[in-house]
């Protein structure tokens, strides 16, 4: 949840699908920059 609080602290949408919206935007980035810093290990041999 603090992860998600860095992208900001308030919901811009007030409609509840606009929010529903901006939420699955905010967990795209989120799961994006996780997947950056996953390293890839590769079998050596």
């Amino acid at each position: 949840m603090h992860c998600m609080k860095l992208l900001g602290q308030r919901l811009m949408a007030r409609d509840f699908d606009l929010q529903v919206a901006e939420l699955q935007v905010r967990v795209a980035v989120m799961n994006g920059f996780t997947a950056l810093g996953i390293p890839v290990t590769e079998a050596v041999g």
